[in-house]
């Protein structure tokens, strides 16, 4: 957070990068990392962000989602990982979390 409290660019890259990482491996967060990241892209399609996983998951963890969460509330426009250059990322996050979603939607 810089000096006006907003969330600087660069911070909201770092986080995203952090929660990517997590949401695109396999351990016991990953899931609700995924969860967070695809309710942002887009939760009626890829389903929502239940708030009470925040408790599941480490302090570093909530805390890079709550950053990401307070810089895109301060950006006054719709903001999505594509301004990020992230696109690809939550691509394969589809692929790898809502697989079954996505073989029906290509059916």
């Amino acid at each position: 957070m810089n000096e006006t409290g907003n969330i600087p660019h660069s911070e909201a890259q770092a986080a995203l990068d952090r929660l990517l990482t997590v949401a695109l491996s396999d351990t016991g967060q990953s899931r609700i990392t995924a969860n967070f990241l695809l309710a942002w892209w887009n939760a009626s399609d890829w389903g929502g962000f239940d708030i009470a996983d925040l408790f599941s998951v480490d302090r570093a963890i909530a805390a890079d989602m709550t950053t990401l969460f307070a810089f895109l509330g301060q950006q006054g426009v719709a903001t999505y990982a594509d301004a990020f250059g992230r696109r690809a990322e939550i691509v394969k996050l589809i692929r790898l979390w809502r697989r079954a979603d996505v073989e029906t939607a290509e059916a």
